[in-house]
């Protein structure tokens, strides 16, 4: 992936290419290239659909990892001994209606920028019917000397009853 050419811009077709990227790792299993996307400070977070900008220390979460959660969560997913996802679900991702907008710098200078997105990820698992998830991203990507990371990944899943998705196992 190719960093923007003007540093702190991103344009949308370069948001949307990052994000492609993206859910091409995420599809193929590439789990430990994903983890190649993200800052040493990055968090992803899986809030409740109710309150979707309430604070994990605060509320329940679905998912709320730091970066050392977040490598443990992949070392997990790879295991042939973690059944939850083994053998691994196949899924297939298709992301729409992107935005950029600015966002203030990172704690360190760097800038950054939020993108918006939908999400469709339909997830296939041998004996289980096809599950569903729909949604919106909000990505904090940020310029960093290798390029375009992520900071902070957010999904926001639209279903009204989370208990009828099954298990969220899986990196959204």
């Amino acid at each position: 992936m190719s960093a923007p050419s003007l540093p702190g811009s991103l344009s949308r077709s370069e948001a949307e290419d990052f994000l492609y990227a993206e859910a091409a790792l995420l599809d193929e299993w590439r789990l430990d290239d994903w983890l190649g996307l993200l800052t040493e400070d990055a968090r992803y977070w899986v809030p409740p659909n109710d309150t979707p900008d309430a604070d994990p220390a605060s509320t329940l979460f679905t998912i709320a990892d730091d970066i050392a959660r977040i490598r443990a969560r992949v070392t997990r997913l790879k295991d042939p001994a973690a059944h939850a996802e083994y053998p691994r679900s196949r899924t297939r991702r298709m992301i729409g209606n992107v935005r950029v907008f600015e966002a203030p710098p990172a704690p360190a200078g760097e800038a950054q920028a939020l993108v918006h997105s939908n999400f469709v990820v339909w997830r296939f698992r041998r004996g289980e019917k096809v599950r569903e998830y729909v949604g919106h991203y909000r990505h904090t990507l940020r310029f960093t000397q290798a390029g375009l990371r992520i900071a902070h990944r957010i999904a926001l899943i639209d279903a009204m009853e989370l208990g009828s998705l099954g298990s969220v196992s899986l990196i959204l």
